[in-house]
């Protein structure tokens, strides 16, 4: 069984115990989070698809951890110009874990 589900703008395809990085949540570490902009599931080959959402769906996820991700860097330069900006940066993401899918 799994879902596809929209989590902080993103669409994630999920089954129970994945373990995935979304974008930061406001929730605590240990706290339990409910998502129910569900756009499809998949029960073992019988397929309800949404209109926008499936209704009476959701999706449990528990908070494991809040982490950084890697570096990217950002550079710009301007040739012969002599200008040469360097910039970086890293990216907050939270850490959960697919406890159920009802619906």
């Amino acid at each position: 069984m799994y879902a596809i589900v929209e989590i902080a703008g993103q669409q994630f395809k999920v089954q129970k115990d994945n373990k995935i990085f979304v974008h930061r949540l406001a929730q605590n570490e240990g706290d339990s989070v409910e998502f129910d902009k569900v756009l499809l599931i998949d029960n073992d080959g019988a397929v309800k698809i949404g209109a926008p959402t499936v209704s009476g769906a959701k999706v449990s996820a528990k908070v494991l951890s809040h982490v950084k991700g890697d570096k990217v860097i950002v550079f710009h330069k301007k040739r012969r110009k002599g200008y040469e900006k360097k910039n970086g940066h890293r990216q907050c993401f939270t850490q959960i874990q697919i406890e159920s899918i009802i619906g």
